[in-house]
């Protein structure tokens, strides 16, 4: 795909995935999306690529839905039922529930670590994203809100159902109801975000946490982990230890296990392979 609002970089095991529309902070569009989808599941089939990290170029992550689309919206020229998505294409991994096979939570389905590295304003559809990746790292000028009931709108893409999960009831409602901006402090202090960075040391740091990943940790481990964890979201407790015991007697025959026990017994870094 010849990308025009993102930026796709592969660069050893990382793949950076960079919104870039800087002067309208990214605010997201059609195009937009279709790039996004595309980077994504590109990164995830390539099996060189370990970790995934997605930030925004300038000042913003990204401000929300882009305003000509909202107005081609409300003046007809553009099908409101665009606005909400296309179903994306699964994850490369089996038994994908449908929930995350949506427009916005497909990430949750991506079988690697995905670090949102928050540089700016991630509003609205902005801040939607950032939910369904696996980390969110924040700039200490990240600045953050739901926005949509000041547009007239409504909680979208499941945020009602990943914020709570995020940051409580009440307080989800508070971001929800209220509409307000938050800094990335109170955004920590939340439990929206779990690091905050000085604005120069943002990328680094995330670029470090994902090298880390990328070199020190089993992708497979990694990659059924990442099911078990966001699947249980869905599910109870029994039927989540039912597959973590069947998880386990599959991972004590994997190139991974054996990998991982010898490189420590050797006293040497290991060298995964993902199998």
């Amino acid at each position: 795909m010849d990308y025009q609002e993102i930026i796709y970089d592969i660069d050893g095991p990382i793949a950076t995935v960079t919104l870039n529309r800087p002067d309208k902070l990214n605010a997201w569009t059609f195009q937009m999306e279709r790039e996004y989808r595309h980077a994504l599941a590109d990164a995830e089939r390539n099996d060189a690529v370990r970790a995934i990290i997605v930030t925004g170029a300038g000042r913003g992550f990204c401000a929300g839905a882009d305003m000509g689309l909202l107005t081609s919206v409300q003046d007809g020229s553009v099908d409101a039922s665009d606005a909400t998505g296309t179903d994306a294409e699964p994850g490369a991994g089996e038994n994908i529930p449908d929930d995350f096979k949506k427009p916005y939570s497909f990430p949750a389905a991506i079988n690697k670590p995905i670090i949102a590295a928050i540089n700016g304003h991630a509003m609205g559809i902005g801040l939607v994203h950032t939910l369904y990746c696996d980390f969110r790292f924040a700039s200490e000028k990240a600045k953050f809100g739901t926005a949509f009931v000041q547009r007239g709108l409504i909680a979208e893409h499941g945020i009602s159902w990943m914020l709570p999960r995020l940051v409580g009831l009440e307080n989800a409602l508070d971001l929800l109801y209220s509409g307000r901006i938050i800094e990335a402090p109170e955004a920590k202090e939340l439990g929206l975000v779990s690091r905050v960075y000085g604005a120069e040391e943002l990328l680094p740091a995330a670029r470090e946490y994902a090298t880390h990943l990328a070199t020190m940790c089993s992708p497979r481990s990694i990659r059924v982990m990442k099911r078990q964890v966001w699947d249980a979201m869905l599910t109870n407790l029994g039927p989540a230890i039912d597959v973590a015991n069947e998880e386990m007697m599959e991972s004590f025959g994997s190139a991974d296990f054996v990998e991982g026990v010898s490189s420590f017994l050797e006293k040497r870094p290991p060298q995964f392979t993902g199998q």
